[in-house]
């Protein structure tokens, strides 16, 4: 019984395939004899097109890419612990993005690009001691278009990154970029514990202002220049001439930068070098907080045949605002470790970090000339904060899979920060007759996975 119906099923399917064969035939016949037999096929294809996503149309491409990042992040603040599951923070978080370009002519292309963030769990901006939940949503982190000329280079516009924003970064080639670099993606938002670990109201995010006078300031950390992201700009990229190209941007409220870069590998020695300057004149400010300049390098180094590396960066401020926390807030950032393919998955990254950001004291969420509240910092009269330090250093391991492009990390973070005050008062009841202060430490430990697609 069985076989009889494998016979009458393999008939069956053969019997399928000659009259779909004879078809073929025929409606080929048809048509080189200049009948209207093909309508309905033509009918159906357009149909099934309308309901299948294409890749492109017969001129722009169209191509998908992005990656998913998600991590368990243990904390100690030195009162609280806990474990959360998180993104890896905003512009580093899980996204998709789609590309494309079409050919106008030999040597010149125009193109677009989307990019859109699906932020979860943002340790970097909503995630503290009383929040394990928040994300950034799913929001449109680029959209613009591009004329490219092979010789004469790139002009792109819409909302992207200026030329500055994460230069000194993205030269980072060690593998070890996503879970170790300086900008503060484990902890801003989380509170400073002060005396017998209370919650002082300000965050780690406090220490680290690229600019210190008004609301926001010019990005956190080491993410300064571009508000720390993409703006609507437009902007130039030179093409590249022996490892070097140029790049400069200009902005909505009169903000411009200049970015040059520099790649190559000679001797088995792989260099990477980027420097970039940002400056911001936001007339809309009455405080100035969004008004002022800095500037960033970054170098990357790496031995090739023993996969050494050294990674550095610094940045400082420039024409801060004036005013009674006129502070010149510098930073720097040094990683180094070593990136060998000791097994099939792919290469194994050990690492460690250390860097300082100096006078980056936010003063500017609304507390100033209070004494008494110690909601960010008091920087204005007497009895005010005259400075501070950021300390971070870190041990971590990074291994890539190649064969699903991707790559897993275990890292420890220690972070540590103090403050200046003057006339022995830093403005704030439990920090009164002190003419420094140090809050208790935060220690981070991650542990998590990106995957490209």
């Amino acid at each position: 019984m069985s076989r009889n119906k494998n016979r009458a099923h393999v008939g069956l399917v053969s019997a399928v395939a000659l009259a779909a064969g004879i078809g073929l035939a025929s409606n080929a016949q048809a048509a080189d004899l200049g009948g209207n037999c093909c309508a309905d096929l033509e009918e159906r294809i357009a149909e099934l097109e309308a309901t299948t996503a294409r890749k492109g149309n017969r001129k722009v491409s169209l191509t998908i890419s992005g990656w998913v990042a998600e991590q368990v992040m243990w904390w100690d603040d030195g009162t609280e612990s806990n474990v959360y599951v998180t993104g890896i923070g905003t512009t580093l978080s899980t996204h998709f993005k789609l590309t494309g370009q079409a050919t106008i002519a030999p040597g010149w292309q125009a193109g677009y690009v989307i990019h859109v963030e699906a932020g979860t769990e943002d340790p970097l901006t909503n995630l503290d001691q009383s929040h394990d939940d928040g994300g950034s949503g799913v929001r449109t982190h680029q959209s613009y278009w591009f004329i490219n000329s092979d010789r004469l280079g790139k002009v792109s516009l819409g909302l992207l990154s200026p030329a500055s924003d994460n230069a000194a970064i993205l030269v980072d080639g060690s593998g070890t970029l996503v879970p170790a670099n300086w900008v503060l993606f484990d902890n801003q938002a989380f509170g400073l514990r002060g005396d017998g670990g209370n919650l002082t109201g300000a965050t780690w995010g406090d220490l680290a202002h690229c600019q210190s006078w008004g609301e926001g300031g010019l990005g956190a950390a080491g993410d300064c220049g571009g508000f720390a992201g993409p703006q609507n700009v437009i902007r130039y990229d030179s093409p590249t001439f022996g490892g070097f190209s140029v790049s400069a941007s200009w902005g909505e409220d009169d903000m411009w930068d200049v970015a040059g870069r520099y790649a190559g590998e000679f001797n088995g020695i792989k260099l990477a070098v980027a420097a970039a300057y940002f400056s911001q004149n936001d007339i809309d400010n009455s405080r100035g907080g969004d008004t002022g300049s800095n500037w960033q390098i970054g170098a990357y180094v790496q031995h090739v045949p023993t996969g050494l590396f050294l990674y550095g960066a610094y940045g400082a401020d420039v024409d801060t605002p004036s005013g009674a926390a006129d502070f010149d807030a510098d930073r720097w950032y040094l990683k180094a470790g070593l990136r060998r393919k000791w097994n099939a998955l792919g290469h194994t990254v050990f690492y460690g970090e250390y860097g300082k950001k100096n006078d980056g004291i936010d003063c500017g969420r609304g507390n100033t000339n209070n004494a008494n509240t110690f909601s960010g910092f008091d920087c204005d009269g007497t009895n005010r904060v005259t400075g501070g330090e950021l300390t971070q250093w870190g041990l971590g391991i990074v291994q890539e899979i190649d064969a699903a492009a991707m790559s897993m990390w275990l890292s420890y973070r220690n972070f540590d920060g103090e403050i200046n005050c003057g006339g022995a008062n830093c403005g704030s009841d439990n920090l009164r007759a002190r003419d420094s202060y140090n809050f208790d430490n935060m220690h981070v430990v991650k542990f998590g996975a990106l995957i490209n697609f």
